[in-house]
């Protein structure tokens, strides 16, 4: 079948795409290649991407209408994948308007498309930023999600709001997904474990804020590829409960503390590093912790990449990659 991919050119976009290919779907690939971060690791995953003959790539931004019409008249996708997003918690108090054009107006224009050719699933991506000041933990889809602690966290809230309205008035079948930190090969260089690996590399400090007390749900690439496709093959379906449409956690439900993640990352690199601890920033929660016990009942998942396993293959990916 035909699957629209929004984001191909970004990290998870790239090996959902890669995934999709490989089990031979055509994937239409959509994406602005922005300049948020360097644009030619965005080129790099595009050209292992282009060697496929059943992928064809469409350079756009999702906020332009015409062109996300465009793309569905022309496609005429059966599924769509819509992961492109202006993404980083921090950022978002830099260019606000960045969040609003991406992640509000994009996804309109997106569920604009799917409203006019009726793709049969529309899966697309949250995050746990939604669940914002929330201090139960693990996070469960039925927390309260009105508190947001930034402006992406709300933007990502409010994208959930935006396709239950659609999925509501017109029967279109949705899914969103709460993506917990992610990790891999392939990585945003704006995200820690590139951030940190370069520097300790370089001998450089990294800085950790909250004075390193955080706790993230690290989940490796690999294991959120398999959630999502799992996700893509099945089909919400309307109740008396209310519109085809349903909320996923999908993260590794093992939070762990990022004093313990610097550690991983020394020990792939044989080196240790210089840490500066720094006060809590604005936008930043203090732990993630993912309950996917909804999307392991509803599709079998369960992540299987511990750091031990993960952080080692980023990091020679990284230094593959990068030449160090």
């Amino acid at each position: 079948m035909t699957i629209l991919v929004t984001g191909a050119a970004g990290f998870i976009g790239f090996h959902v795409a890669k995934a999709l290919l490989a089990r031979g779907e055509a994937v239409v690939g959509f994406d602005n290649i922005n300049s948020y971060y360097d644009p030619s690791l965005k080129h790099a995953r595009l050209e292992h991407l282009a060697g496929e003959r059943a992928f064809t790539f469409v350079k756009a931004d999702l906020a332009d209408a015409d062109a996300v019409r465009d793309t569905f008249a022309r496609f005429e996708p059966r599924r769509v994948v819509h992961l492109a997003a202006q993404a980083g918690v921090r950022y978002s108090l830099q260019n606000p308007q960045a969040y609003l054009d991406s992640n509000v107006i994009g996804l309109l224009n997106i569920l604009e498309g799917c409203r006019a050719h009726r793709p049969e699933h529309l899966v697309f991506a949250s995050s746990s930023s939604v669940y914002g000041l929330n201090t139960k933990l693990p996070f469960a889809e039925a927390d309260k999600t009105d508190a947001p602690a930034s402006l992406y966290g709300a933007t990502k809230k409010s994208g959930e709001l935006m396709a239950h309205a659609y999925a509501h008035l017109f029967n279109l079948p949705m899914t969103g997904l709460r993506f917990f930190t992610v990790y891999g090969p392939w990585g945003r260089p704006d995200m820690s474990p590139i951030i940190f690996t370069k520097a300790i590399i370089e001998g450089r400090p990294i800085d950790l804020f909250n004075n390193g007390d955080h706790a993230r749900d690290f989940t490796y690439i690999d294991d959120i590829v398999d959630g999502v496709l799992r996700v893509v093959d099945m089909t919400p379906v309307a109740g008396a409960s209310g519109p085809a449409f349903e909320i996923y956690n999908i993260g590794h439900n093992e939070p762990v503390p990022l004093n313990d993640f610097v550690a991983c990352i020394e020990d792939a690199i044989g080196k240790k590093a210089i840490r500066n601890l720094l006060p809590m920033q604005p936008g930043d929660v203090p732990e993630t912790h993912a309950d996917i016990e909804r999307l392991a009942a509803a599709t079998g998942f369960r992540p299987t990449t511990p750091i031990e396993v993960g952080i080692p293959r980023f990091v020679r990916w990284y230094r593959d990659y990068y030449q160090v």
